[in-house]
């Protein structure tokens, strides 16, 4: 029954269309639709596409081109950025070197002025107490003087009142004082 019913099917679909192989008139209909379709692609759609694909590869392009010229503009002023910092960093260590050796030429000179003033002020202050020591030696001759004769002449009993033999008298006494104490 297999067989038979295999056979049958067979029969029947000899008589009907291939449903793989279509019609010829169906394959012409479809060639020409196919062609028109073709044409009108070919002649309005592709080059509107490649007018599109034109602009689009040269604004990439272009925008490639610009982002290099940038890059080498920023390259560029980073290297004259660099060349401008290395320079202003040489002439901020000339400036310091140069201020620190003015600042030791200064300081020098106030240590010399210093000492120069120091030395005036102490010459000044010898010369004052020299001068004060010659004032007070001379005023202790005359007063060690006036005692001295007038212990004198309580002691001998006669009056010292010559200046020439006073004088002559105070300064053998002077003397004495003057080497019994070295």
């Amino acid at each position: 029954m297999k067989t038979y019913l295999f056979v049958k099917a067979a029969t029947a679909t000899a008589d009907a269309p291939s449903p793989v192989v279509p019609k010829v008139g169906e394959i012409i209909v479809g060639l020409i639709a196919f062609s028109i379709l073709f044409l009108l692609l070919k002649s309005k759609a592709v080059p509107m596409f490649e007018k599109a694909y034109a602009a689009r590869t040269s604004a990439i392009e272009g925008g490639i081109e610009k982002a290099e010229a940038a890059q080498r503009a920023a390259e560029s002023a980073l290297h004259a950025y660099t060349a401008q910092l290395n320079e202003a960093r040489t002439e901020a260590q000339e400036i310091r070197e140069e201020a620190r050796v003015q600042g030791a030429a200064i300081i020098e000179d106030l240590r010399g002025k210093a000492v120069e003033e120091a030395t005036r002020i102490s010459a000044a202050a010898r010369a004052s107490i020299e001068a004060e020591r010659q004032q007070a030696i001379a005023s202790l001759r005359h007063e060690v003087g006036a005692l001295a004769t007038e212990l004198a002449s309580k002691i001998v009993g006669e009056a010292l009142d010559d200046h020439v033999r006073q004088s002559g008298i105070v300064d053998r006494f002077i003397a004495d004082l003057e080497k019994s104490e070295k």
